[in-house]
């Protein structure tokens, strides 16, 4: 077996069909953000605007976050020395956990090294606590909820994208008796749509079944403490375990699930990938601590960015280019083609300082490649001028499509 010559088929078939990722050297200023300086591999630098980040508030830069960790640092040092169970727990992953449990109105939280962990721990754990659990997961859910229902080695349903009547057939031809989960998002983030909360709900309620909702792309953003959609809807008290990220609107690093004290505890001393995992460096942990603490009150924070987000939307339609628009935060262009969006991608970055990556196969289905905009609250009028200007320019160069998409 030539290992090397099976490396390079594998490689060399992501170059043909144009989804062959690279990676770009870029260094955030503090105080800049959304600026930052791109290092180019000929070590020249060029100032860019990054418009594909997840830090949707910019609370990566935030004055109390900064302040959070450095006196966490001075404190206590960089790591945190261990696993939860062996020296890995200070006071500042309780301080955390106290603040994501008051913030999604739950008796306990429990914080792991990042959501796609806590996806995949909390998932793939579940069928050990509660045995015969068939898992109904919408078929757009995030990879590490896939990851942790494939491995639980228990029933599984996927139902079609957001369709409750699917979901209900489902429910309906299995056991009554049979314990049942369904895993759902608030936000999905390729198109920016909204999952049918309530109305999953009602279903949970009907066949007795737990619920699990992804809000990673909705925590810090929506609802007046920025818990998430389902706290916008009033639905909160109702899901059973919600899974959320420190690493997008609040900027830091790391996930968690919120849920009763039984379940945070059942899920603490059953999953292996809490279990065996080092835990977040106490600075970490009090920087987000700081980060969700201040997001409980800053709204006009999060009416900024959603202000930004109608303006890039309104400005991008005027052009007939086509987005995607469910009303939420994130602003979708679809392209339609990998070689066409990464040289689009690669045109923004080189000749106009716009970073933004593209979105391929198999994050998205083929033929719906596009670029994944996410203003934050200080992309002002002068970046969205820039970016629109060089969308249009490169849109007519391009000869790419100019009908809009119907939401």
């Amino acid at each position: 077996m030539d290992y090397t010559a099976g490396l390079d088929v594998a490689l060399n078939r992501l170059h043909e069909e144009g989804r062959y990722r690279t990676f770009i050297d870029i260094e955030r200023r503090k105080g800049a953000f959304p600026n930052a300086v791109w290092r180019r591999p000929d070590g020249t630098e060029k100032d860019i605007t990054v418009w594909c980040g997840n830090d949707y508030l910019g609370m990566g830069q935030h004055p109390v976050v900064l302040a959070a960790m450095h006196e966490a640092i001075d404190a206590t040092g960089a790591g945190s020395g261990g696993t939860r169970n062996i020296s890995g727990t200070t006071v500042y992953h309780k301080a955390l956990e106290a603040e994501l449990a008051d913030l999604h109105g739950k008796e306990a939280a429990l914080v792991f090294t990042s959501a796609y962990i806590a996806n995949d721990a909390t998932l793939s754990t579940l069928p050990k606590l509660f045995p015969g659990l068939i898992i109904y997961s919408d078929e757009l859910n995030h990879a590490s909820m896939i990851e942790g229902i494939r491995r639980n080695g228990g029933a599984k349903r996927i139902f079609r994208h957001n369709d409750v009547s699917h979901l209900r057939a489902l429910l309906e031809a299995d056991d009554p008796k049979a314990p049942k989960l369904i895993a759902f998002e608030s936000i999905y983030s390729m198109d920016g749509d909204f999952g049918p909360i309530a109305e999953i709900l009602d279903l949970a309620d009907e066949f007795n079944a737990l619920t699990y909702i992804d809000e990673v792309h909705a925590v810090g953003m929506y609802g007046p403490r920025g818990a998430g959609v389902a706290e916008r809807d009033g639905l909160m008290g109702r899901i059973d375990i919600i899974n959320g990220t420190l690493a997008k609107a609040y900027g830091v690093m790391g996930g968690y699930i919120a849920s009763s004290a039984k379940m945070c505890d059942a899920i603490r001393s059953y999953a292996p990938g809490f279990i065996f995992t080092t835990s977040l460096p106490p600075a970490i942990a009090a920087g987000a601590a700081a980060s969700v603490r201040h997001l409980k009150t800053d709204q006009a924070r999060r009416d900024q960015q959603q202000l930004q987000a109608r303006i890039l939307k309104m400005r991008l339609k005027g052009l007939g280019l086509p987005i995607i628009d469910h009303g939420s935060h994130i602003v979708p262009v679809i392209v339609g083609d990998p070689v066409h969006t990464k040289m689009i991608s690669d045109m923004l970055l080189e000749r106009f300082g716009i970073y933004v990556q593209p979105i391929n196969f198999p994050t998205v289905p083929r033929g719906t490649e596009r670029l994944r905009f996410t203003p934050s609250p200080v992309h002002g009028p002068k970046e969205i001028d820039a970016l629109v200007q060089s969308m249009d320019e490169l849109w007519a160069q391009c000869a790419l499509n100019r009908a809009e998409l119907s939401a």
